[in-house]
């Protein structure tokens, strides 16, 4: 478990959740790893549930098959510049793609594809309300009633580096700081919200609004200026074969797009 600062969580209590995460992520991902001769795409864990109905829309429309990864923008971006063998990256937040442009590995800029937002998710049961000024969130804190709050990790994860510039924005943070326990990403910190073991997390609205995660709370959407915009870049990876840059030409149409709108998430400006 990753740890910010003197942020702490009881390893415990979380270890079945991460091992059920685990276990989640990998059936998500197994048939799309299924042809290990498909183009492999490195996606942000925001879009864990958007993207495949996107591939599937690809597919349906010709497309051949790609095989998907989801993790934090961050990790990715180390595992690119160390060579794995990625042929398209969406990133949570753009300056990850600028990083990998100046180290020569993109083939150009890449192009916007979304505009992410962040959500206040409150599991069935919890004590805690789901209040989009997060005064409740704060009282829970204070009054025992909220024990974990999960976010996806600051250090590498865009979403969970928002989440922290809300609970500031919102004048929360202090209140909040030790309850925190850090997802490796976003959908790992929605795991922990939506399993109960956290009584809250701050996550993307796109995993929120997925039915893994909607049927098993409620949630509110945060107020965008609360945080940076959560601009998210898409680029091809130097060498991307014509089926991965088919389906690069494929997300920007607006089969695509109405998608990733379904998910919370708004759609670039033409």
């Amino acid at each position: 478990m990753n740890k910010l600062g003197k942020h702490s969580t009881t390893w415990f209590s979380f270890l079945f959740c991460l091992l059920a995460c685990s276990a989640w992520n990998g059936a998500a991902n197994a048939a799309a790893e299924a042809d290990t001769s498909a183009p492999v795409v490195a996606a942000a864990a925001d879009l864990q549930f958007a993207l495949p109905e996107i591939v599937e829309a690809f597919e349906r429309a010709g497309g051949r098959k790609l095989r998907l990864s989801f993790g934090s923008s961050g990790v990715f971006t180390r595992q690119i510049l160390q060579g794995a063998p990625f042929e398209l990256f969406f990133s949570a937040d753009e300056a990850y793609v600028e990083q990998l442009q100046r180290a020569h590995r993109t083939v150009d800029a890449g192009k916007l594809y979304a505009v992410g937002r962040l959500a206040l998710f409150i599991p069935t049961g919890s004590p805690v309300q789901a209040d989009r000024n997060l005064a409740d969130l704060a009282a829970a804190a204070r009054d025992g009633r909220l024990k974990h709050l999960a976010i996806a990790n600051p250090e590498h994860a865009p979403y969970g580096r928002a989440a922290r510039e809300a609970m500031q924005r919102a004048g929360v943070w202090a209140a909040l700081e030790n309850k925190l326990v850090l997802g490796e990403n976003a959908t790992q910190a929605a795991q922990f919200a939506a399993s109960g073991s956290a009584q809250a997390g701050i996550i993307p609205l796109s995993l929120a609004r997925a039915p893994a995660f909607a049927d098993r709370g409620a949630f509110v959407t945060l107020p965008e200026e609360w945080h940076a915009p959560l601009r998210q870049r898409m680029v091809l990876i130097q060498g991307a074969s014509d089926t991965t840059q088919r389906f690069y030409a494929f997300m920007q149409t607006p089969a695509a797009r109405a998608i990733l709108v379904r998910y919370g998430f708004t759609p670039p400006a033409p």
